[in-house]
Parts: structure tokens; sequence; C-alpha cells
């Protein structure tokens, strides 16, 4: 332990400790910008500065521990001057005008700010000229960039990408796309994490809600059914930024709050969820008893961060991914064939829209080959969580006052399993529930698959079913993902399926869900879905009695040709920016066919 003193009170703390850490633990904590723990520890920003008596200099404490017996002083006269200077020189650069921010009331910038009393501009400003392509999913303001670091290092020590780097020099520093290249000419996985860490509003989602809320726009058109569709993991957050307890933002509440914004038709993901473990389940269990020898396991395609990062980084293993549509596209072609039959409309009335957690999903419902429907795409428009909340909050909703309502009928009954798609491996255990029971006709408990949940990157487990071991991993982040396959490349691992999602923790810590700086909630929105799963009257997805009826009435069984058609795609058929593959360190062995 060491002995230091902060602002006259004597604490110790843990030799190693941060300065910062340890001013928050003497209860004089240290205001910062650019700090993100064990990710971002560079002292970009200099809001951070503290006083050592005895030093000419100030010193950063997010990247400096400290020493026995020394002396930290965080607000003295030469701090406080210091810590506005070096704000106002950010601010200098930075396009403030709040009210049209998405982040405004939630900007770490503008806080601090605020607290340091900067109450006029000390320097003249020169704010940098937007050039960025509004129709991509995810858009950068370079006149909102404070240049903080953040971004780069999620997306390379998280998310092993690499997509930003610094670009020019002296007081044109800024942080642009690396190597030179445009947005849509990068292997982007869209997985949204640089967004929800970045403490300004320099990257957000593309904003798409006008397109469904403006007087034009579908939902005031007498002539357009809107059906919308919400994801599990939209449960687990929603209620965060609208200041609504965990308890009373519940999904029946969240079905209330969307008839209240004037859909037609209110239906859940959850049932696409099930849908999609019916095609998974199957898939798998066909594959592994085909006879055939499978270098690769079979993995999930339910991600499209993750099926996007596959196809650029490693684009031979491909032909692995299960054809199985996302949750979100497969309820999207049901609307648009089985749903619109049912009630006696022609596809192209029907409007679909779909609430996610994640930016991805913008990027899957456009691309071409994904939309089997009858009706123009299966999925007309993606809104994120957060779209969600800021139109919820632009038409002064109570919502704590609103009574729940069910989901609508035919598409809107959903298990357990389904709840669970939300949290890496959730979607794992969901399908092998399903498994054992279409291998054995009898269900399992539940619970048995417990070993695939967890928070650590990268988890691994053995099951039997009838007698034959499944082996299987599950991982979350794309730094983890390529740490697997490039040991499953290597032969130093071994599995027969696998679950991937790009964002850490699974679609509840998603690039779309509210964000909250500095914190990460995804465990504990995690545990919320798991709690819903454990209440829910139905928890295997082959027992639900909608997903049941869609197959006698209309798509035959799960790997029928009409369930071929509707529900599974070729992710071969469409083309993503790649980079220089393979991995240098990687020794590739070709296949079987390859060689042969």
């Amino acid at each position: 332990m060491v002995k230091v003193t902060v602002n006259n009170k004597t604490i110790e703390v843990p030799q190693g400790t941060t300065i910062l850490e340890a001013c928050r633990a003497a209860g004089w904590p240290v205001p910062s910008l650019c700090y993100l723990k064990d990710i971002n520890e560079i002292g970009a920003c200099r809001v951070c500065v503290v006083e050592i008596p005895g030093m000419e200099r100030l010193v950063t404490a997010c990247n400096n521990v400290v020493k026995e017996g020394m002396t930290i002083l965080t607000n003295s006269l030469k701090v406080r001057e210091a810590r506005k200077t070096n704000v106002s020189l950010i601010l200098s650069q930075h396009d403030g005008h709040c009210p049209t921010c998405v982040r405004s009331g939630n900007c770490k910038l503008q806080t601090i700010s605020y607290e340091l009393g900067i109450d006029d501009s000390l320097y003249k400003q020169e704010i940098p000229v937007n050039r960025w392509p509004k129709d991509f999913p995810l858009l950068r303001y370079e006149s909102k960039c404070i240049k903080c670091m953040r971004c780069v290092q999620i997306c390379d020590k998280v998310q092993s990408l690499g997509i930003w780097d610094v670009a020019k020099t002296g007081s044109r520093t800024t942080v642009d796309v690396s190597l030179g290249r445009k947005i849509k000419e990068a292997d982007c996985s869209l997985c949204g994490q640089c967004i929800t860490h970045c403490p300004v509003g320099a990257l957000r989602g593309r904003e798409d809600k006008f397109d469904v809320f403006s007087w034009h726009a579908p939902l005031n058109d007498p002539e357009k059914i809107t059906v919308v569709q919400v994801a599990p993991a939209v449960r687990a957050a929603w209620g965060e930024a609208l200041g609504i307890p965990r308890e009373e933002a519940t999904p029946g509440r969240l079905a209330a709050v969307l008839k209240m914004l004037g859909f037609d038709y209110v239906f859940d993901t959850n049932f696409g969820a099930d849908l999609t473990i019916m095609e998974e389940a199957s898939e798998f269990l066909k594959r592994i008893g085909d006879g055939k020898t499978h270098r690769y396991p079979m993995f999930t395609s339910c991600c499209p961060g993750w099926v996007r990062f596959l196809k650029s980084q490693y684009p031979d293993m491909v032909e692995d991914l299960s054809t199985a549509k996302s949750p979100q596209q497969m309820q999207g072609a049901v609307t648009k064939s089985y749903f619109a039959k049912k009630i006696g409309v022609d596809a192209s009335k029907i409007f679909s829209i779909s609430i996610m957690p994640c930016l991805a999903k913008k990027a899957e419902a456009a691309i071409p080959s994904i939309n089997d429907g009858e009706g123009g795409r299966d999925v007309d428009l993606v809104m994120t969580t957060r779209e969600l909340v800021r139109q919820i909050r632009s038409m002064n909703i109570d919502v704590k006052s609103l009574p729940e309502e069910p989901f609508d009928s035919p598409l809107g009954t959903g298990t357990g399993a389904a709840v669970i798609f939300g949290v890496t491996g959730g979607v794992m255990e969901a399908a092998l529930r399903s498994c054992y029971y279409m291998a054995t006709g009898e269900n399992p408990d539940p619970d048995v698959f417990y070993d695939v949940r967890g928070v650590d990157g990268w988890r691994e487990s053995v099951f039997d079913i009838q007698g034959t071991p499944i082996r299987v991993a599950v991982a979350s982040g794309l730094g983890n993902a390529r740490k697997l396959i490039r040991a499953l490349r290597q032969g130093e691992v071994s599995y027969d399926f696998v679950e991937i999602m790009a964002c850490p923790g699974g679609c509840v810590g998603g690039g779309g869900q509210p964000i909250h700086d500095g914190c990460e909630l995804a465990a504990v929105r995690g545990q919320n879905l798991y709690g819903l799963d454990k209440k829910a009257v139905l928890r295997f997805s082959h027992e639900n009695p909608e997903v049941q009826a869609a197959y006698q009435e209309y798509l035959g069984a799960p790997m029928s040709e009409e369930a071929h058609r509707l529900l599974h795609t070729d992710h071969n058929a469409w083309e993503l920016p790649m980079t220089p593959w393979p991995d240098k360190d990687v020794q590739l062995v070709p296949r079987a066919s390859e060689r042969e």
C-alpha cells in the first residue's frame, strides 16, 4: 500500500494506482475527456492535470501512478486555470452548436465546460469543414472531433480493425479513416463501438427516423400499413435514457409506447429469433449428421457486424456461416409474405420498420440479395434504440403512466430462448435447447447450457446430445473473434458450433444503444434479459405457437423449400471492401477440395 495526500486528505491505495483513481478514492474526482480505463490512458486532452508541490509542471492524472508520501492538489488556482485553458483550446476547433447536437445533455465536453465556468470563447474559432457521405450508416463530424483518440483505441484494441488513425499534423491534426481510405472503401464492421465511446457528437449513427415520422412519411400515409418490430436487446436499455427504472421499462410498456407513436402493427423480433433457431438448429443438426469432415465449425449468422468482419478479414470462411438470416430479416421476410396474406393486402402496401440496438442492421437491411419477401425490401427502414428514445422525447410521452399492452399477433409471440438472443451466448444457448429436443424428442432443463453464459470474451464448452459430444464456443467483441479464428486456422482448437457477436457483451452493448460515458452496461442489461427468460412461460423456440402456426400454414417445415427461399441467404452474393489478406501470422492450410 502507498500513503498519499489529496487536498489535505491522507489515504492509502495499492501500489501502482493511478493518480486519477487515487483522487477518486479520496472523494476528489478529477475530470477527464479522453480517458478510458485500460484502453485510452494517454493524457491527450490534458484536462485531468493535477499539481504535485515541488514539481514545476502539472501532471496528467490518468497515466501517472502515485508514490509513497505524494501530495496531490486537484483544485489549485494553477490547476483550474490550466484546465480552463486546455478546454478553451479544444473548444476553439469544436462546433459548439449544442442545441442541435445528438449528444446535447449527454456530452462530456459540454459538462466539463460548464463545470469549469467557461462562458465565452477565449480563442478565435477555426472549425473544420465536414466532408463525409451522408448515406453511410456511420457518420463522422470533423467539426466536433476533439482528437481524444478514443475511437482509434477502441477500434484497435477491442475490435482489432484499425479503421481510425491520426491524420495531418500541427493544428490541423485530426482523426480520419486509416490508410488514406474513404469510409466506404474501408473494412468497417459498423459495430458502432467508436460511437458509444466517443465523448462528444463527433461520431453518430445515420438518423433515419425522419423517414418514418415526417409529414410525408409512411406513418402519415393512409395507403401504407406500418409494421414495426423491436429487438430483444432494446427492451433491456430503452428506459435508461428516459430515466425509467428497469423494472418499469417492461416489454409491455415498450409495446404501448410504440402503439402510441402511431404504428399500425407492433411486433416482437423475438418471433423472428425463434424462427431463426428453428432454421439454424435444423441446419446445424443436418451438418453434423452429413458424414462429412468440416475443417471449420458452423458459425452463427445473426450478427451483421460479425458477418461483415468475416467477409472482409477471412473471406474463405464465409461458406461456414449458417445460411440462416438474422431475426430482423426473417421477421421482415415473413411480414411481407405470410403476414401480408393473413391480412389480405398486397405486400407493397406494407412499410416494415425495425428498432435495433445495432448500426450494422441499417446496412444489412440494404443488402440487395437478402430481400426475398414480396414487396421490395423486407425491412424498409432501421432505427436504433437512441433514435427511438429521441422520438419518444419529442412527443412528450409520459411513459411511466402508460398501461402495459401486448404485442400484436401473429408475429408478436416470443419465448425466453428468443429474449436471450440479445446477450452474448444467448443464441448458442437457445439453439442448443432446440437442438436437444430435435435430436431426442425431449426438452432438456432450459438452464443446462449455463456454461455458455458470462462476460468473458471467449468461452467454450462441450455438451452431450444423445451420446454425441458437441464442442461449442462463444465470443463477443471482434478482437476476441479474431483470436478465436486464428486459433482455429492454426489448429490449436476445434469446435462444432460457434457463436460470435461483434459488440462486447452482445447486442445489449450494441452501437445503437443509449450512451453512458465511461460506463459499460452490457452485463447489467444481459442479466435483465436472463431474468425475462427465467420468468417466461415458454422457454424453447420450438414451443412458440405462432412459429408453429407459420410453419403449418405457410412455410411447411424448417429447411423446406419455402423456408429456404424466405429465411436463408447467400452470404457470397454481395461484396464488401477487404484489407490485405490473409494475416501475416497465419499459416493457411488448403481445404480438401483445394488440395484435390
